[in-house]
């Protein structure tokens, strides 16, 4: 497999306001054609610096992206320092200066002495056109290392690397087809998933195997190289198969899914619709579901509930059960659980009340302390966690296992 390096340009690259999407764009289409980046750069406009990242990179990989620093001004400087770096000189092209004075003839304006700068391309470097742009890029084949300086725009760096670089690329890695699949699975940490299913994968050579913890869940992520797509999809298959049996109802996603996604799906499958009451997610639980498209079909209401009135007034808790077992409880879930679904007319109903922190817990009932309620025809049922985390994680986590839960509820009474 052919190895790459991104190099993204730009001392603003280098504050808090300013972030290098391009690197992340550029990796995905590098991996779907076989070829494994390596390294990211971000180098701010010092010649040195940035002469020295190109030089290197070339050195130890077959394929060398720079974004951004081809502009007209003085700190656009990677025209010449990558010239440089590959042990070119720079040429000056009359078609280029003559194209860049008819456009700004057509802007209405007359091109400024200082956009002579961008006619200079790297020396045996083939001329990438931006239609979208002032800067052209370049790409330089030495010896079948390959440097591509390409303009820092999105607009005008994504359909110059598509229309121009990419098929490029693709021959050379011998046209390779990548595949890739991200499974979630709720209930494990990291190590104890790893234990479990690593006999199984350690058995395909040729999938790569990721296994990633996320603010809630655990990733695992797939990644299969053959000639052809089918064949990439076949290997990949066929291990989600083997891994779905020792997992479960563990694994809820195989296409990298939300769970907000999952739940939709078993739902509208069902003809069945939900209604959720929520205490100390706020409205998290809603706002996740109703950013799912037609969720409309299946979320019917949501209540948020936050103070002890208007659990009384609004779900029908009784001011007996909190005053006995208090708002954060598994009787006042299920409370808010059932007077929910019977507000609702809905199928199923989850609530959620908890202790989200940074203040608020005892000894009993630490932060971190969740209760999440389910109804159903059948009665209701309650789920007791303690989670870790600040108050946004224990929040974020409270949503997500109450959908868990849901969703575990639904498959086990289909």
């Amino acid at each position: 497999m052919l190895s790459a390096e991104i190099i993204a340009v730009g001392s603003e690259l280098l504050t808090p306001e300013r972030t290098d999407t391009n690197s992340l764009w550029l990796t995905e289409k590098l991996m779907n054609i076989g070829v494994e980046v390596k390294l990211k750069t971000i180098v701010g406009d010092d010649e040195a610096r940035l002469e020295e990242t190109i030089r290197d990179a070339l050195k130890r990989s077959d394929i060398v992206v720079t974004t951004g620093g081809l502009g007209p001004t003085e700190d656009d400087v990677t025209r010449n320092v990558s010239a440089r770096a590959a042990g070119r000189g720079v040429v000056y092209h009359d078609e280029i200066e003559a194209h860049l004075r008819e456009r700004f003839r057509q802007w209405g304006r007359e091109m400024p002495e200082i956009n002579k700068r961008q006619a200079y391309v790297i020396e045996g470097a083939t001329i990438l056109p931006n239609p979208n742009g002032s800067a052209v890029g370049m790409l330089l084949n030495d010896d079948g290392k390959f440097l591509v300086v390409l303009p820092g725009p999105p607009r005008e760096m994504q359909p110059m690397f598509e229309n121009h670089v990419l098929d490029i690329l693709k021959t050379v890695s011998g046209n390779v087809s990548v595949v890739r699949r991200v499974l979630r699975v709720s209930g494990f940490g990291e190590s104890a998933l790893d234990e479990l299913i690593s006999p199984i994968y350690k058995k395909y050579e040729t999938i790569q195997t990721s296994i990633l913890f996320n603010r809630s869940e655990v990733e695992i992520h797939l990644s299969a190289s053959a000639k052809s797509e089918a064949e990439s999809d076949a290997i990949i298959d066929e291990l989600v198969g083997k891994l779905a049996e020792v997992l479960g109802l563990a694994l809820f996603a195989t296409n990298g899914e939300t769970m907000e996604e999952v739940v939709g799906g078993l739902l509208r499958d069902r003809k069945q619709t939900l209604s959720v009451a929520e205490s100390c997610t706020g409205g998290l639980i809603g706002m996740r579901l109703t950013d799912v498209a037609g969720s409309s079909s299946y979320f019917m209401e949501g209540v948020v509930a936050y103070s002890n009135d208007a659990k009384i007034r609004t779900l029908g808790v009784s001011e007996e059960t909190l005053a006995q077992y208090g708002a954060v409880s598994s009787q006042t879930a299920e409370a808010m659980a059932d007077g929910m679904r019977r507000r609702a007319g809905t199928d199923y109903a989850i609530s959620v009340t908890g202790i989200a922190g940074p203040d608020g817990g005892s000894e009993d009932k630490p932060v971190g302390t969740v209760y999440v309620g389910y109804a159903d025809k059948n009665g209701t049922k309650f789920l007791h966690m303690t989670l870790p985390g600040d108050r946004y994680l224990i929040r974020w986590r409270s949503s997500q296992a109450a959908l868990d839960y849901l969703r575990r509820r639904i498959l086990k009474t289909s």
